[in-house]
């Protein structure tokens, strides 16, 4: 289904003209939906503490969780005490809950439960963001919140704005859902504080970003990292991510000889049958977010690669200013 998707959005497919009509009235239904939280007709909720929106104008992985574990470590060194809200996407959360290390991933959803594993920050999911912050504010000591996605859930109030684009992909072909992948128009855009693209080339207006690999981790986490395949070793690769390509492409530019690679739709669910046939004993290379969802029955041979975003310093003075200014703002 995914890659029928992609060749509508990003290949031109000629459907996408025949989906015209709809994309129209989808652009009408989300333009009065949020003109009715600008007037203040929906009134939107507020917090004592800032709300940093990190998410995105197209459907579909963008970079936005490496940027989201970015700004918890940018914080933290500066003294602050972040915390984040999820949706929990794929999985079936009765009201909201707290995110810990030994959750699963089919409990909390991948994304949630790959920012707890890598930073232990305080996190709540569920499909209610206000609710999710509420809660996360009355558990746990925090003074910032991170909005993982929401960019279009305007009942959330917000105090900072972030777009994290696909470099590569961009805009697609610039349509609104379901002719294209846009949630909202291009001229979102020039709405937020910062839009930052994930690899490909920055535009003058748009910030740079760039996720750097840092090392191979054993997905069971029984082995140790000098254990992982070198590149001239033959390997099986596999993502479930919004743009799989990606993945393969910086496993080749590492100088990895790639046997076979398997694409799957982002979150996709994984069993070890499935897995293991697919490897038939060659070591598994996959993404620190598929990882978690193949912790409980990971071969010892199974490995991921931890990537850390990079921004310039200027993004991170900026950021931080802002941050001052909201703090100030909210206290007086």
């Amino acid at each position: 289904m995914q890659s029928w998707v992609n060749k509508l959005w990003y290949d031109g497919h000629i459907l996408r003209f025949a989906l015209w009509p709809l994309s129209l009235l989808f652009a009408a239904i989300t333009w009065f939906r949020r003109q009715l939280y600008v007037v203040g007709l929906k009134p939107q909720a507020t917090f004592a503490v800032p709300v940093i929106i990190v998410g995105n104008i197209t459907v579909g992985g963008s970079g936005k969780t490496p940027t989201v574990i970015y700004l918890i470590e940018l914080l933290r060194q500066h003294g602050y005490k972040p915390g984040v809200i999820s949706r929990g996407y794929g999985v079936q959360i009765d009201g909201v809950r707290s995110v810990y290390p030994s959750d699963n991933a089919n409990q909390v959803g991948d994304e949630p439960a790959m920012i707890v594993a890598r930073t232990n920050v305080p996190m709540v999911v569920g499909a209610k963001r206000i609710d999710a912050a509420q809660q996360l504010l009355h558990d746990f000591d925090v003074d910032i919140i991170i909005s993982d996605d929401g960019l279009q859930h305007y009942a959330l109030g917000r105090d900072i704005e972030l777009i994290i684009l696909d470099g590569e992909r961009r805009l697609g072909n610039g349509m609104l859902l379901p002719a294209g992948p846009l949630r909202e128009g291009h001229w979102r855009t020039a709405d937020v504080d910062h839009v930052i693209v994930n690899g490909g080339v920055a535009r003058s207006h748009e910030l740079q970003m760039q996720l750097q690999p840092t090392q191979w981790h054993s997905v069971n986490g029984k082995q140790s990292p000098n254990m992982a395949p070198q590149p001239e070793q033959n390997v099986v690769a596999m993502a479930g991510i919004g743009n799989p390509s990606r993945f393969f492409d910086t496993l080749v530019d590492m100088g990895y000889s790639l046997d076979r690679v398997q694409a799957y739709d982002d979150h996709s669910a994984y069993s070890e049958s499935t897995l293991t046939a697919l490897t038939a004993g060659s070591p598994l290379l996959m993404t620190e977010k598929d990882a978690v969802k193949c912790r409980e029955f990971a071969k010892d041979n199974w490995w991921y690669l931890a990537v850390d975003a990079k921004l310039p310093p200027s993004f991170d003075q900026q950021i931080l200013t802002r941050v001052k200014q909201v703090v100030e703002k909210k206290q007086r």
